[in-house]
């Protein structure tokens, strides 16, 4: 299973003010960092405001996704004309991954306008740009602002961010899954991690009455054939094995194979 969503190729061009409030720096440059970490507060904090007020979880501050919005705010500022990608650029999930983001899903908003609170209602006036905004499926923002020509250049990128973790760690954690419905985990997980890292159709494989394989980014619960098999009450141990996903992209994801054993076996060891 997989929850990875497209961002929306969508700009917004603002002109005109629509709050009073002091302009910013008019220079051909960046602008002074004071100027371009008040334009980031102002969006980051009417975010949350207008999320709080329809009862959606506020958004956390992601590092990464800052760092990969002020490098593409930054180009947008040298650009002129906004865009979600320029030529030779890399696309939205490529710029974030190189810079350490974790992510399912992933969202940018674009802009320019003359100030922060002017675009963040330009955002919110726009279905596409308000629809990111107030996803319910995105927890972290990352904000970057750049004063450049008598203008201010925003990025705001989204995210629902994924918990990073071992193979070792997945294992462990569908095992205590699977421990607390009952089943003893044998202790020799190669057999499991090699079906994990196979391609193809998952067949049955030795004593194992049941096998499943799955990709997820989310590991924190089990797959509903799973979940119907080991409620059965038919098996009695399993085996867990965790490998790379074959082809996740920039995504965060995990790939993790179950095998079921319908009886206690002498040969298998538990832990």
């Amino acid at each position: 299973m997989k929850a990875f969503a497209p961002w929306p190729i969508l700009c917004l061009a603002l002109v005109s003010p629509l709050f009073a409030q002091a302009p910013i720096d008019s220079s051909p440059h960046y602008g002074s960092a004071a100027v371009v970490q008040e334009g980031v507060s102002q969006l980051f904090a009417l975010a949350n405001r207008d999320r709080a007020a329809r009862g959606l979880r506020p958004l956390r501050w992601d590092k990464a996704l800052a760092a990969a919005a002020l490098q593409h705010c930054q180009r947008m500022a040298a650009e002129g004309p906004i865009s979600h990608r320029y030529r030779g650029e890399p696309d939205l999930t490529e710029r974030a991954a190189a810079v350490g983001a974790h992510f399912s899903v992933i969202e940018e908003n674009v802009a320019f306008g003359p100030y922060a609170a002017s675009i963040h209602q330009g955002w919110m006036n726009s279905p596409e740009h308000r629809a990111n905004l107030l996803s319910p499926d995105i927890d972290r923002v990352g904000i970057a602002t750049v004063s450049a020509r008598g203008e201010f250049y925003a990025v705001a990128d989204y995210s629902r961010a994924v918990e990073v973790m071992t193979p070792a760690q997945v294992e462990a954690g569908i095992a205590a899954k699977l421990r607390a419905e009952g089943l003893a985990i044998v202790s020799d997980p190669r057999e499991a991690r090699a079906l994990c890292a196979s391609s193809g159709q998952l067949m049955r494989t030795g004593s194992a009455q049941f096998a499943m394989r799955w990709e997820d980014p989310e590991m924190t619960k089990l797959p509903p054939e799973l979940a119907r098999k080991v409620e059965s009450g038919e098996f009695r141990q399993a085996a867990v094995g965790s490998c790379t996903p074959e082809d996740a992209g920039s995504f965060t994801s995990y790939r993790v194979t179950v095998l079921l054993y319908a009886a206690d076996a002498a040969t298998l060891r538990r832990h």
